[in-house]
């Protein structure tokens, strides 16, 4: 790894490893593609039984401020660096010195596995860029999405097979995480991270599943989806796993329900999902916008975590966390602070005081909106400012563009931003202004 210490691994590998406060914790994310904040029973959807998911809400802390990135590769590299998407390439290919935390993990003794959707190397095989060579000892999934009605599977760097089997991806890629759970050494603690395909477009339901709901196929999607999540969980409990893993269930960016028109027009799959009792769509819920924008409903997402008698059960928190947080947080967790890279600028924060109940405002008081390398928008405390004279706005039919001046909003009191009070907070306007300079 390019930025551990030997003296440090050394230490780190004599860490005990028994039960209680200096066992060293497995890690476990679940990453949805494409899940809109307000798509889970447990953020208000009425109309999906989501049990599963809901599930980890009951059982963990439920967060009403969780940020991830605009769309999915940007996204995925955020998550596994720590660091804004410009900083790390930009778009769907990371750079290949960036530090990962399945690396720090991987050096400091963890079994390291990677499952489903990586989308960091441009949706091709790069031999620097795919998972074995950032810190994972197992690969087995699709290096890019399933826009195309089709993916290439790959186990570790060997290339098996593609299939148009968009139905049978939530179940594949959960036998395959089962199956990284049940080869688990008992003495060794694990980092699975686990990226579902679904619900990114093209989405589908096997036959099990499909119709069954009378909503539409994204709800039969989403079900099945719900099932599988079931099924892992229940595979930690079985294994004796559940109570040392810190399970993190969150989603890339907001649901792609605003590049209808566009996709009807392109694609015929698409007007027979629009065709349905309920949208095919997934829902930002209280939110405004949605993938691909800078909008909350953009880049706020469901956001849980699970760690029996160390997470605080059943407990909602509000404050801000983030996508970024994961690396920091993960090896303070760990007990590798010390690996997280200081030649770089690291934009997550250590997150451990919120996880474990002992802040309740968390590390994290900011948070900047990024869209293709231009920052659109930043948030301090309950004040959102958006940008005027936006440049990188995507030319979707559905997209909302918003006014392009100067937009302020008070998200405690206005989560929708649908009241503009720029004009009543002008002090405001320009502490943020100068925040956002700062920035770039």
């Amino acid at each position: 790894m390019k930025s551990i210490p030997l003296f440090l691994l050394s230490t780190l590998l004599l860490l005990p490893l028994t039960h209680g406060e200096s066992k060293r914790p497995n890690f476990l994310i679940i990453f949805i593609d494409d899940l809109g904040y307000g798509d889970p029973g447990c953020y208000g959807n009425p109309g999906i039984e989501t049990p599963h998911i809901d599930r980890l809400a009951e059982q963990g802390t439920r967060f009403t401020s969780f940020y991830a990135q605009t769309v999915c590769g940007p996204s995925r590299g955020a998550l596994m660096t720590g660091r804004y998407p410009k900083r790390i390439g930009g778009g769907w290919q990371t750079n290949a010195n960036e530090v990962f935390i399945s690396e720090i993990l991987q050096e400091a003794g963890y079994r390291t596995g990677c499952i489903g959707k990586w989308d960091m190397s441009r949706r091709r095989y790069q031999e620097k860029l795919v998972p074995n060579s950032q810190g994972f000892d197992h690969y087995f999934g699709a290096l890019g999405a399933n826009d195309a009605n089709k993916v290439t599977l790959y186990e570790n760097r060997e290339k098996l097979e593609t299939t148009e089997d968009m139905a049978g991806l939530s179940r594949l890629f959960t036998d395959k995480g089962i199956e990284f759970l049940e080869q688990q050494n008992a003495d060794q603690p694990f980092f699975l991270y686990l990226a579902h395909t679904m619900m990114h477009v093209v989405i589908d339901a096997s036959p099990e599943f499909r119709d069954k709901t009378g909503k539409g196929l994204y709800a039969d999607t989403l079900v099945e989806l719900d099932h599988e999540i079931g099924r892992l969980l229940r595979k930690l409990d079985e294994l004796g796993l559940a109570e040392d893993t810190l399970v993190l269930f969150t989603s890339d960016n907001g649901p792609w329900s605003n590049d209808v028109k566009r996709q009807r027009a392109k694609n015929a799959r698409y007007v027979e999902w629009t065709e349905g009792p309920e949208t095919a769509w997934g829902r930002s819920g209280p939110l405004r916008g949605a993938k691909a924008t800078t909008w909350e409903g953009g880049v706020r997402v469901p956001g849980m975590v699970r760690w029996p008698g160390r997470v605080a059960a059943g407990t909602t928190r509000d404050a801000m966390i983030s996508t970024l947080d994961v690396l920091p947080t993960f090896a303070a967790l760990a007990g590798v602070a010390d690996a997280v890279p200081d030649d770089r600028p690291i934009d997550g924060f250590d997150q451990t005081g919120l996880l474990l109940g002992k802040s309740a405002e968390g590390a994290r008081d900011h948070f900047f909106y990024y869209d293709e390398g231009e920052l659109q928008a930043v948030r301090k405390g309950p004040w959102k400012l958006r940008l005027p004279g936006l440049k990188k706005l995507r030319k979707w039919p559905d997209l909302d563009r918003g006014t392009q001046e100067v937009e302020l909003y008070h998200l405690e009191n206005d989560l929708a931003e649908s009241n503009n009070v720029a004009a009543e907070h002008p002090d405001v306007v320009r502490e943020l202004t100068a925040f956002a300079k700062e920035a770039e």
